[in-house]
């Protein structure tokens, strides 16, 4: 195994269990008995879909006796981005490209950035690949070093910006991670909720090996809907192709998908990553107060979330549920442990009451 920084890199064990729940996502924490809370633990915008959209899609359910036709949509996705049709597929998901990515591919040594989204990792290994683990620090604010990806990988996975950490990587920082013969993937499910989308790097055809997904189910609120799509070669979109099944795309999310990337939808989504990061702002600024009992917040944040360390966060998380707030634990993320949470970013009215709540939970730890 190469070698690298020490604490930077570990191999994940080959047994089926092992470390975090790679399973565990912020849906769990809304379900059940927390259907009433405040939800700050799931990172879909809140108020969505906008009532066009719904409309929209509401308008495909004619349709819903043909089988779905993804070319409509497909082509206005590469129109977007500035790409040929052969360099789109579109999927069930930012989750089901994982999958795909998992069983289409022919690797051998594949690396995970983490902490990140852990669906690639469970992916990979659901698919029988034993995967190493880049773990980035929090004393270097989670921020990307080149150098500690294994020279070795033939398959890189990284989120940007990171959930959970809402670190924004330099575009040059992760175009030095591409090699002749390794498949780069770059996660940019929340880089539309980033004003300019700065440092994206769907739509561009000059670095080897780079696919970028994409999610629409965050901005747009269709997590229920199923819509993401995969930017790569022509070579790399036709093995995943092949290892999907037929019509794996339902008529009302290709509706969805097509009506997103208009030129009025573009806007919209524009507008909101501007009104996100000042709802973030407010959220960071709030927490400020509460650093003399130990609460930080990982960054900067650029994403609409925020990861949060504090003292006895466990507790706190259980006392936020008693006070009507639903947030995400940290633990279940390959990197960090039970002293983070995550904050979904939520409008001014909704973050100062959950301000509130967390100085009274915060209090009754101490």
């Amino acid at each position: 195994m190469d070698t690298h920084t020490p604490m930077h890199t570990e191999a994940a064990a080959r047994a089926g269990c092992w470390g975090p729940d790679l399973r565990h996502h912020g849906d769990a924490e809304v379900r059940d008995d927390g259907s009433a809370l405040v939800d700050l633990a799931v990172n879909v915008r809140a108020g969505t879909p906008p009532a066009w959209l719904r409309e929209h899609v509401a308008a495909s359910l004619g349709s819903l006796a043909a089988y779905p036709d993804g070319r409509a949509a497909r082509a206005a996705v590469a129109a977007r981005h500035g790409l040929p049709v052969e360099r789109v597929l579109l999927t069930a998901g930012a989750a089901e490209a994982f999958v795909l990515l998992a069983r289409a591919l022919k690797v051998r040594r594949p690396v995970v950035v983490h902490p990140q989204f852990t669906e690639p990792e469970a992916a990979l290994r659901d698919a029988g690949h034993t995967v190493d683990r880049v773990l980035l620090r929090d004393a270097d604010g989670f921020r990307l070093d080149p150098a500690a990806v294994p020279e070795g990988a033939d398959l890189v996975v990284v989120g940007n910006p990171t959930n959970p950490t809402s670190v924004l990587h330099r575009a040059a920082s992760l175009t030095e991670l591409a090699r002749p013969g390794r498949t780069l993937v770059v996660d940019e499910a929340f880089m539309d909720a980033v004003p300019g989308e700065r440092e994206a790097l769907a739509g561009r055809t000059d670095v080897p090996g780079l696919v970028v997904l994409r999610s629409l189910t965050k901005t747009w609120g269709l997590a229920g809907l199923r819509i993401g799509y995969v930017l790569a070669a022509p070579e790399t979109i036709t093995e995943l192709e092949r290892a999907q099944p037929l019509w794996p795309v339902s008529t009302p999310a290709l509706a969805a998908a097509e009506a997103c990337v208009t030129p009025r939808a573009l806007a919209e989504a524009a507008h909101a990553a501007h009104r996100v990061a000042a709802d973030r702002d407010r959220l960071v600024a709030g927490l400020a107060q509460f650093a003399g009992a130990g609460v930080r917040v990982a960054g900067p944040a650029e994403g609409p979330f925020v990861l949060v360390r504090l003292p006895d966060a466990a507790a706190v998380r259980h006392r936020l549920r008693g006070l009507g707030y639903a947030v995400r634990r940290g633990d279940t993320f390959p990197g960090l442990g039970e002293e983070w949470l995550r904050l979904a970013v939520r409008d001014r009215a909704t973050t100062d009451g959950f301000l509130r709540a967390l100085g009274r939970a915060v209090t009754e730890a101490v």
